[in-house]
């Protein structure tokens, strides 16, 4: 079961119009905030997607490693109460991820849409002390390819409200012509379809330079082209190598107050215990969106080869399907759940009504 950034919106028939509604996330810093959103949500899963009535099925929901024991129990009790399932497991993400690669022990980094966080983990749990996180993810490479398009008067004008376009000349100023009849959509939806433009020109141009950024050098790398809904194209070089750099070296813009990707993998693998050292750092497991960007393992791997001890082996696990490094919980929860031995693992609503909420904390830490 997972949550995500869900479209509230409602169009009466006849009467192109929203009503009221906006795009919400029921999520925040990768924990549940708005629980009445989530319970929407869980209501629409069952009812539309999985089709079955929740009383007949254990649910396994992945958390983050920062999630309180507040929320832990929030939910325990909201899944027994309201949609009395039978059993309930709570899994931290990134066990879910490395177990999705066939691996107990790692040192997983996930680099998401908030942060990229480095989070040992040893045969299936959490190091919680070892954990270093960085502010820097896919929200963060997004608002930069914003400021650079308009820093550069590209007009980002999102899909819906394109009926005809013009293919002109590279650089040229677009020829488009708006729909007659556009529905009146909440400033939300409006800046979430903008964003998807933003977000899909990042996918399609950005790229991480093999070694560090030096102009001389990506500018005699190719180019890479782009067009916009609205028809203007152009070709992008050094920017597209320029604006993810700061991924792995931030100290040009932020004085140095930031830690590198590679930096906050070896500042993990630093505050664990000297004899798993090696098992970590031979297990390096690379997931999250934002690591979808060309080039991230590849510059992951070099920078960590040069801030290893030598006498450490290093061995980078990146999935090379899109689905497989974006959805690494899912598809490790998926295996996990599937396991004979798995099945005594699960918080059941017996020891739910005997022990109370608080007993998620001992069995499934």
């Amino acid at each position: 079961m997972t949550c995500a950034c869900v479209c509230e919106l409602l169009f009466v028939p006849g009467n192109v119009r929203c009503q009221d509604k906006v795009v919400k996330n029921c999520m925040k810093d990768g924990m549940i905030d708005d629980w009445d959103l989530f319970e929407k949500i869980i209501d629409y899963s069952y009812s539309k997607c999985l089709h079955t009535e929740p009383k007949y099925h254990p649910v396994l929901f992945s958390e983050s490693p920062f999630n309180t024991k507040s929320k832990r129990e929030k939910l325990v009790e909201l899944m027994f109460e309201k949609y009395h399932v039978p059993a309930v497991y709570l899994c931290r993400n990134a066990v879910l991820a490395a177990f999705s690669c066939g691996r107990p022990t790692g040192l997983v980094i996930d680099s998401g849409a908030i942060h990229t966080s480095a989070i040992p983990v040893h045969d299936g749990y959490v190091i919680q002390s070892a954990i270093v996180k960085c502010p820097f993810g896919g929200n963060f490479i997004s608002m930069q390819c914003k400021e650079f398009l308009a820093e550069n008067n590209i007009d980002v004008t999102p899909h819906y409200m394109i009926d005809k376009k013009t293919i002109v000349k590279e650089k040229e100023k677009p020829v488009w012509i708006k729909k007659r009849t556009l529905p009146e959509v909440t400033d939300s939806w409006y800046n979430y379809m903008c964003n998807s433009v933003i977000q899909d020109f990042q996918h399609s141009v950005l790229q991480v330079s093999e070694t560090p950024y030096d102009e001389k050098i990506v500018s005699t790398l190719p180019t890479s082209h782009y067009e916009f809904p609205n028809g203007y194209n152009q070709e992008f070089g050094n920017e597209r190598f320029k604006i993810p750099e700061m991924l792995f070296d931030p100290s040009p813009n932020m004085g140095g107050s930031m830690l590198s990707m590679s930096h906050i993998v070896v500042t993990s693998a630093g505050m664990c215990d000297v004899d798993i050292r090696p098992t970590l750092y031979n297990n390096i497991v690379v997931t999250g969106g934002n690591s979808l960007i060309q080039g991230f393992p590849e510059r992951l791997n070099r920078d960590l080869t040069a801030r290893v001890p030598p006498s450490m082996r290093l061995k980078m696990i990146s999935p090379n399907g899109s689905v497989e490094r974006r959805f690494g919980a899912w598809i490790g929860g998926s295996i996990i759940a599937s396991t004979g031995t798995f099945q005594q693992m699960w918080f059941s609503c017996q020891e739910y009504n005997e022990g109370g909420k608080g007993q998620i904390h001992t069995k499934c830490i």
